[in-house]
Formats: C-alpha cells, structure tokens, sequence
C-alpha cells in the first residue's frame, strides 16, 4: 500500500498482479491498482482529470492524460471518500506508476494532489519503491 496526501486530499495506492490476464510468452504482464482518494480537509473538491507516468523496467516511460476517473468525476466533501480499480499492462515482469488529480475547489480554485510513487511486479520480482 502506498499513499500520498496533498492539502488534505489523502490516496491511497494498493496493486496486485493479474497472472489470469497475462501472458509472459507474450511478454505483456497486467497489474491492476485499487485507489482511494479520502478528503482529510475542509473544502468540497471534485477530481477533474488525471495525469499518470508509467514506467517499464527497461526505463520506458507512458504518459497518460483524460478527465477524471474510470468515466466519473467525484465530488467529495470533507470527510468523504471514493474508491476505484483499474489496471494497466506492461511488457515487463515490473515497473512503477506515479501521477496526479487535478482537483478543483467549489470555489473554481484548481490544485494537484499527488499520486504516490507505486510498483507494479510480478510475486517473483517483489521489490520495494520509497
């Protein structure tokens, strides 16, 4: 589990490996991430749009942009909390994930919560990121 909070927006990061939706052979390797996204502050906020930087083991990196989150922009208010999973192949046996929610204020004031630094691996390949 991996977590980040940023002015009171707290994410939480836990991934897993999917061997049933991967193929070495083929070298493609699926992981899927459960995230948590609780408001720790006093503000309402809602997330507007994500940005993700993937990286493979071999150092190539897949930056990836959109509106918010698996097709919703939640709104949270303080105290309040939304989950989502989703996934991500890699051609590799690991990598690591990073990113960031723009969030906006009910105000019209934008900020960037930080989405904390996480590994993706294979049980065999367990490594640890800080």
């Amino acid at each position: 589990m991996y977590k980040a909070v940023t002015r009171g927006i707290s994410v939480t990061v836990t991934p897993r490996y999917m061997p049933e939706e991967s193929s070495p052979q083929e070298e493609r390797y699926f992981f899927a991430y459960t995230v948590e996204i609780v408001n720790t502050g006093e503000e309402r906020v809602q997330l507007r749009s994500r940005h993700w930087k993937i990286m493979d083991e071999r150092g190539q990196v897949q930056e990836v942009r959109g509106p918010g989150v698996v097709g919703e922009q939640p709104v949270l208010g303080p105290g309040e909390s939304f989950s989502y999973t989703s996934g991500c192949p890699l051609p590799t046996r690991s990598g690591t994930m990073q990113g960031s929610y723009v969030m906006e204020t009910d105000g019209g004031e934008t900020f960037t919560a930080e989405i904390p630094l996480f590994s993706l691996d294979i049980p065999q390949a367990k490594r640890v990121v800080h």
